[in-house]
């Protein structure tokens, strides 16, 4: 990945928080047909240096017969993300040698993957996720809620797949390479237009 300085971001802790707060990864692989992606819901574990990735596929998506022959692959995780004008930068008003730009967050895992197709695997990853994903609700769904034959019979139509992560890199690109006083702008007005997550990033990261 494109890493200039003023962006990069190698704090293991940031970049789980991304992979945390949006998980569903782009699971990137190589193999005789080309490149191949699919966006995949995926679970992370401390385990290992950099942690490790945890996810399953259908049976039925080739995907996973790519992995299970690759040495590496990579999972993109993206953030929030956005356009940035340049009617928002106090620069345009002094000189007008200003363009438009994209402020983004994104996070990028590489690994070798190991496909799993033990049922315990099978079935502890998908109630973890579910119950990850369900936790906020009030009445939270559970596996156990589904008739078990029919969670058997979905168990055997995935496949596991499990990514420790042996390279990481997290990228903020938030208007770090612009005077303080476009940064201001930014900030303003992208809370204006609602994007108000993507406003905080950028304050967080210009020290506003």
């Amino acid at each position: 990945m494109y890493q200039p300085p003023q962006f990069r971001d190698d704090t293991l802790a940031a970049q789980h928080e991304l992979i945390r707060t949006y998980p569903l990864g782009l699971l990137v692989t190589g193999g005789a047909d080309g490149l191949v992606a699919n966006p995949v819901p995926f679970l992370l574990d401390e385990a290992g240096p950099h942690g490790t990735l945890r996810a399953h596929l259908a049976r039925a998506n080739p995907q996973w017969q790519a992995l299970a022959e690759a040495e590496e692959c990579l999972v993109v995780f993206q953030g929030p993300q956005g356009y940035v004008t340049p009617g928002w930068y106090a620069s345009k008003r002094e000189h007008g040698r200003v363009v438009p730009t994209w402020n983004y967050a994104t996070v990028h895992a590489w690994g070798r993957p190991l496909v799993i197709e033990d049922a315990d695997w099978l079935r502890r990853q998908i109630a973890d996720l579910t119950a990850l994903r369900e936790a906020p609700r009030a009445a939270p769904w559970a596996v156990d809620d589904a008739p078990a034959p029919f969670v058997a019979a979905q168990l055997r139509a995935i496949v596991g797949i499990e990514i420790p992560i042996t390279r990481i890199e997290g990228k903020w690109k938030m208007s770090q390479n612009r005077p303080e006083a476009d940064r201001t702008g930014v900030i303003a007005g992208m809370r204006a237009e609602g994007e108000t997550i993507l406003a905080d990033m950028v304050a967080a990261r210009s020290g506003s």
